[in-house]
Order: structure tokens, then C-alpha cells, then sequence
């Protein structure tokens, strides 16, 4: 079935410093709330009560009509393709409920009425979903030559993708009683352990010195990237102060989760600890292996170079772990109003193709943005894409500064990848974490392209590549990071049960080998690993960034080269959603990611970045 819910799509990491420099809502324009009626009316709305009874009484008319049965239909294609259509329409209705509840949810988690039907909702999905349990199960067992000449119907041929990516589960599903006591169980473990993160963080109040009211998350940590380094020091400080307090919670959580995780694999046989997140992304360990291999051996020329030179524009020997993220020195701060960051993002969007900018018009247009901070909102950014039958909704959380322009372009990017994939209906349309960054990180540079062709200021000019530089670090080198500070995690954690003191060394030794020794990581900073919800929500999601990221690089560079039919063969790519596996999709473009080559080509463009960075120093 379809998610639930989105995970924030870009990595958590400080946006802007807008609240603390006097660039507020009032500085920037109307912007727009989420126009949820698109899906339901309101929360308390006959339409919505109708269809969470439908879907129970669907999924158990699809049982009754289907169990014992799909094993043996593999030859009869027209029979077994209106018993998947049946399970797709289904799947299309249980995630719009889905959708509704956790939207409303993330646009104020403190909020009892919407947790209730969040959490509500969710109980009867999973209800709903226990009775299908069975069928993902028979479709496995149908044999081989049975589907083969079910196929020869155009009706079942068109999901021959999603069935053959299904039997690849094979191995790992269980029998139908186990994982329906896997299913609900999960409402009581990782689920709630999920929520309770959820909550706790939307509860949090971290008090910043020089602030005349405690702040939530998502402003304390924007005080990362104040030009002054007090308000930097003292937000960093808030931060352990607070993560400090709660390190037992938090601890627990992580515990329960990665033991919650280890009983899971090894019921379904997943070797490595992060086999069933490859599987799930249609992705060989290998070319993981190759990416992460690649990334690390690349820290010294990227993340640790660029640090020991910001350090020296900063005028410091070393740089404390809350400068990493600091604005240079003389850097003009310019807010940018809300309708001037939708007109530079269509603009670069046009730029590159009309219809990309047509369906990316949309989101302003017809209420799918929720773009203003608000206390209890989710912090960072993601593009939930609901189900094919509705459309995809932005969350943002914008404050006005160039980075943020970057984040609208970058989810804006995933919505135009959702609605183009939405053709391809509820079982075809999602795609691949490992692809689902490449529209979201094209749209980004493409955005970023542009504003930097239209800067003359030379100061501007270096802060917009130095900036540039900052989020491809936090995109890949970071990431890689995360995704190795999981691996340290989950692998003790099958030895035993992991103290505080365990997770803050392994957090401490995975970001001194990323950030280099120009990064000094001051005492406070051991706790940082609490606040990230990747690590929560999707275990090993974070090497999707890295993956994304550079193969935009590569593909960018295609574009740059005016590669025959780049446009229409890019659209082709988003559009296949996730009917296609990354090889299929990357050969139109002569790429391939199992060739370490292919990475380290992505790696050149961050350093390429650096090296003209490091030509400006010269020049001045």
C-alpha cells in the first residue's frame, strides 16, 4: 500500500536565520496554507467517515472473494488482472485517508484533535490492511509458467513491473499468520515509538540566550546559521541543553527501534542491516557499498577542504561545530518575499521545459503549498504525493533567505516527478528512494543555475557557491555519515543493548572522520544524533540523498553538453515512476551506477565548486 505519509525529502539541516535577522511572515508576503478539501471536507465530514468504512468492508469483500484463490489464477491473466485492479483501487482509497490524516497531522502535531485522528485513522488502516495480508503472500506463489502466460493479457502485462519487483520479497515474506501479527504489532511498537519521537520533539522548547521566549526546533536550529557567532553558540548550546535532558528518551527510542528492526531481519532472513531498505529501494548492496566507498574516500577533497577554508574566512584556526553551517563574512543578507521565490523557481523550471513549469505553476496556484512557520508544524520540508486520484502537497517551512528558495525548488521538483508518475496508478506510480532525489536535486540546480547567472555582486556571488557547496555537503558527505553512524548502530545493537554514552562515541567518531580536522566538535555536540527523524521514521533512507544527488551531477552534466533528446528522455525517466529499475532508466543517458566511475564523476562537481571557491581567495 502506499505510505502513510511522506519523510521530510531534504536532509534536516538549519534552513535559514530569517526569524533571528528581523526577516519575519510580515517581510514576505501571502503565503499559502494547505487546501486539504481536495481530499476531505474536514475532519469530521460524512465523505470521510463513508470511506474509512468503505475500505474496511472493501478489503474484506477482496478477501472473501480472493484467499485460497490467487495462488492458481497465474494462467487466467484477464482474472488475476481484475483481482490486482480491485487491490489497486483499494490501494488508492486507503492512501488518501492516509494521506489526509497525516497531513493534517504534520501541519500542527501538537494539536490533540489531529493527533487522535491520526492516530485513529491509522488503527483502522491497519485493521484494513491485516485482511489483505493474504494477497501480496498467493501472488508469490503463483508459479512462474502460470504467469508467463497470464501475461499474454494487456490488462495483467501492464503490472508486470510491480509484480515482478513483488517476487523479489519472495524470499523474505513470511507466513500470512506471522505477518499479520507483524502488522499489528507495529500500531504498538516501531509505530508508536514513531509517534511518541514525533511528539516529543513538536514539545520540545529550547531556551536561546538573548530570546525573549523559548523556541521550538525548527528556529533554534536556524540560530545555526546567524552571522553572529554568540547567537550561533548560544543556539548550539540550547540544543545539547535540551537534548541532554531528554538522552534517556531518546535512547530508549533508538534502542527499541533497532531491536524492533533486528527481530524483524532476522525473521525474514535480511542479512545486513540494511538489506531490507536496499530490497525496498530495488537496489544492489553493491552499488550502495560502491556509493559510500566513494564518498568517504572523497572527504578529504571535499568536506575537509572546505572547512579548513571557511575556517580561515571566519578568521578561526578551527571551526566549533556551530560555525559549520555559519554565513560568510560580509555576506549580503537578502530576504526574498514568497512571490518572488515562486516567480525565480517557474522561471528556472521554464527555462528547462514549459510543461515542467505548468505542472509546478499548480502548486501555487490551487492551495497545494503549506509554505509559513507555525509552532507544532513539522519541522524541514517534504512533497507527500497522496495517491494518483488527488495530487501531491508541499510543506515548507519558509523564511526567506536563498537556501530556502532552494528547498521550494527542490520539493516543487519532487511534486512535478509525483504528478508525472501519478499515470502510472497506485502500485506503479512510487518510486524508488534512490530515484524519487533525482527530480527534486535537477529542479535545485536548475534553480540555482539561474540565480547564480543572475548575480553581478561578487561577494554574492561567492556566498551563493559557498552556500551551494554547504548543501552538497549536508547532502552527500553528511548523509554517507548518517547512513555509517546507522550501520555503527544497528550492528552493536544486535550485540545488546546500547547506552547513551555508546550512541554519543559512535556519533562523535563518524563525524570527526566526515567533517575533517578543521571542525572542532565542542562538548554538547555528542547528543546531536537525537534530533535527526530519518534515523526514526526510515531507517538507512539518508544514502537516497547521496545517490540523488549525484547522479543529478552526472545527468546535469549531460545537459550542460546538450545531450541528444536530454529533455524528452528526462521526462520519460519521471514518468515511469517505479515501473522501471534504475539501470533501465539511467541506460537512455549511457550511465551506469554499478561503475565506481560514475560516482566519483558525480564527487568532481562538488569539487569543481571548491576549486573556483578556492580560485576567488586567490584572486582576492
Amino acid at each position: 500500500m502506499p505510505p502513510e505519509h511522506a519523510s521530510p525529502s531534504r536532509p534536516l539541516v538549519p534552513q535559514t536565520a530569517a526569524a533571528a535577522s528581523g526577516g519575519g511572515a510580515g517581510d514576505l508576503g501571502s503565503m499559502p496554507e494547505w487546501n486539504l478539501t481536495d481530499l476531505y471536507p474536514n475532519p469530521d465530514s460524512p465523505e470521510l467517515a463513508r470511506d474509512l468504512a468503505k475500505a474496511a468492508d472493501d478489503a474484506r469483500a477482496l478477501k472473501a472473494s480472493y484467499q485460497g484463490k490467487l495462488a492458481t489464477m497465474g494462467r487466467d491473466g484477464e482474472g488475476l488482472a481484475g483481482a490486482l485492479e480491485a487491490y489497486e483501487k483499494l490501494a488508492d482509497l486507503m492512501g488518501r485517508l492516509g494521506s489526509y490524516s497525516g497531513l493534517l497531522y504534520y501541519a500542527n502535531m501538537a494539536d490533540p484533535a489531529r493527533a487522535k485522528l491520526y492516530g485513529d485513522v491509522r488503527e483502522k488502516l491497519t485493521a484494513a490492511s491485516s485482511d489483505l495480508l493474504f494477497f501480496e503472500l498467493e501472488l508469490n506463489r503463483i508459479p512462474e509458467a502460470d504467469l508467463a502466460e497470464g501475461f499474454t493479457s494487456p490488462r495483467l502485462a501492464r503490472l508486470k513491473p510491480w509484480l515482478d519487483d513483488l517476487r523479489k520479497e519472495t524470499p523474505y515474506q513470511l507466513e500470512e499468520q506471522v505477518e499479520k501479527l507483524f502488522l499489528e504489532k507495529s500500531m504498538t511498537a516501531s509505530g508508536a515509538f514513531d509517534r511518541l519521537f514525533n511528539e516529543t520533539m513538536s514539545e520540545l522548547r529550547f531556551e536561546v540566550a538573548g530570546e525573549a521566549e523559548p523556541l521550538t526546533l525548527e528556529p533554534t536550529l536556524n540560530f545555526l546559521m546567524h552571522p553572529d557567532r554568540a547567537r550561533r553558540q548560544a543556539s548550539a548550546e540550547a540544543l545539547a541543553k535540551v537534548f541532554a535532558r531528554n538522552i534517556r528518551l531518546f535512547t530508549l527510542i533508538t534502542n527499541t527501534l533497532a531491536k524492533d528492526k533486528e527481530i524483524s531481519d532476522r525473521w525474514r532472513g535480511f542479512k545486513d542491516v540494511a538489506d531490507a531498505r536496499h530490497l525496498s529501494n530495488r537496489v544492489e548492496r553493491e552499488v550502495v557499498d560502491a556509493l559510500v566507498a566513494t564518498v568517504r574516500d572523497a572527504y578529504p577533497r571535499t568536506a575537509h577542504r572546505y572547512y579548513a577554508m571557511k575556517a580561515r574566512w571566519l578568521g578561526l584556526d578551527r571551526l566549533a561545530h556551530w560555525d559549520r553551517n555559519a554565513p560568510l563574512p560580509e555576506r549580503p543578507e537578502r530576504v526574498i518575499r514568497w512571490p518572488d521565490a515562486e516567480r525565480i523557481v517557474l522561471d528556472a523550471y521554464r527555462g528547462f521545459a514549459p510543461e515542467m513549469a505548468d505542472i509546478a505553476g499548480r502548486f501555487f496556484s490551487s492551495g497545494w503549498i503549506d509554505a509559513p512557520v507555525r509552532p507544532g508544524k513539522a519541522p524541514g520540508a517534504f512533497s507527500h504525493p497522496t495517491v494518483p486520484s488527488a495530487h501531491p502537497y508541499v510543506l515548507m517551512n519558509y523564511q526567506g533567505k536563498p537556501r530556502d528558495v532552494m528547498t521550494l525548488a527542490h520539493e516543487l521538483g519532487h511534486g512535478v516527478h509525483q504528478v508525472l508518475a501519478g499515470d502510472q496508478g497506485p502500485l506503479l506510480a512510487s518510486t524508488p528512494l534512490t530515484l524519487a532525489e533525482t527530480a527534486s536535486v535537477f529542479g535545485e540546480m536548475l534553480t540555482f543555475r539561474a540565480m547564480l547567472a543572475a548575480t553581478a555582486d561578487p561577494r554574492e556571488r561567492k556566498a551563493m557557491l559557498a552556500q551551494k557547496v554547504e548543501d552538497m555537503i549536508n547532502t552527500v558527505v553528511r548523509q554517507i555519515a548518517f547512513y555509517t553512524f546507522e550501520r555503527k548502530v544497528h550492528e552493536a545493537r544486535r550485540q545488546g543493548e546500547l547506552t547513551s554514552d555508546d550512541l554519543n562515541r559512535f556519533w562523535m567518531e563518524i563525524q570527526a572522520e566526515s567533517l575533517g580536522p578543521a571542525v572542532e566538535c565542542k562538548p554538547g555536540y555528542e547528543t546531536f544524533w537525537t534530533y535527526i527523524p530519518h534515523f526514526i521514521h526510515s531507517p538507512f533512507y539518508v544514502y537516497a540523498y547521496a545517490f540523488g544527488d549525484c547522479l543529478v551531477n552526472s545527468l546535469y552534466g549531460l545537459y550542460q553538453e546538450a545531450h541528444p533528446g536530454f529533455v524528452g528522455k528526462y521526462f520519460d525517466m519521471l514518468k515511469a515512476g517505479g515501473s522501471k529499475h534504475h539501470s533501465e532508466l539511467l541506460a537512455p543517458f549511457g550511465l551506469d551506477a554499478r561503475d565506481p566511475a560514475f560516482w566519483a564523476k558525480g564527487l568532481k562537481v562538488l569539487e569543481g565548486f571548491i576549486d573556483e571557491l578556492e580560485a576567488m581567495d586567490r584572486v582576492a
